[in-house]
């Protein structure tokens, strides 16, 4: 677009998108559970602790939904800060 300003793309020319503090907060606290529940998956398939596995299996999933939601959240708000002039 020929209207935008430099401030509505990243230093990697991504696009801007607002973001609240909540979904931010999902997305770090989500990404975090989900190594941690792939780190200890693997350390308890190594143990063949098949149960604890698949519970873990299943943190990692509902982590995975919860950004994947939070993203959805964060696209639909807009296209980041508009310029007025």
């Amino acid at each position: 677009m020929m209207n935008e300003t430099p401030e509505q793309r990243s230093t990697t020319g991504k696009p801007m998108v607002t973001g609240t503090p909540r979904d931010l907060i999902h997305i770090r606290l989500a990404s975090f559970v989900v190594f941690l529940a792939v780190a200890l998956g693997a350390l308890a398939l190594v143990a063949k602790a098949t149960v604890l596995v698949a519970v873990l299996a299943l943190i990692a999933v509902i982590a995975v939904v919860d950004v994947v939601l939070a993203i959805r959240r964060q696209r639909r708000l807009g296209g980041g800060p508009q310029s007025t002039g």
